[in-house]
C-alpha cells in the first residue's frame, strides 16, 4: 500500500498480484482486488478497473466503495459518448 500512496502503481500493481496468490480470505482478497482495481483507475484503464470492481464484489458485496467507483466510470463514459 505504501507504493500505491507513493503514486508508484507498477510497483503496487506487482506487490497485489503477488499478494492475490496466498490469499484464501475472501474480505481480505476482496480489498487487493479493489485496491487493484483503484490503479487501473488512476491509469485510465477503465475496462480493466471495472473487470477487478466486480471480481471485488463477487468476494465482498458490501463493499460500497467498489460500487461507487464503478458508477463514476460509467457516468464519465456516458459523457464521453
Amino acid at each position: 500500500m505504501s507504493a500505491q500512496s507513493e503514486g508508484n502503481y507498477a510497483e503496487a500493481l506487482q506487490n497485489y498480484y503477488e499478494a492475490t496468490r496466498p490469499e484464501i480470505d475472501p474480505y481480505d482478497r476482496s480489498y487487493i482486488l479493489y485496491n487493484i482495481g483503484l490503479i487501473h483507475t488512476s491509469n485510465g484503464e477503465h475496462t480493466k478497473a471495472l473487470e477487478y470492481y466486480f471480481r471485488a464484489l463477487e468476494r465482498n458485496p458490501f463493499l460500497p466503495q467498489a460500487f461507487n467507483n464503478m458508477a463514476v466510470i460509467c457516468h464519465y463514459r456516458g459523457e464521453q459518448a
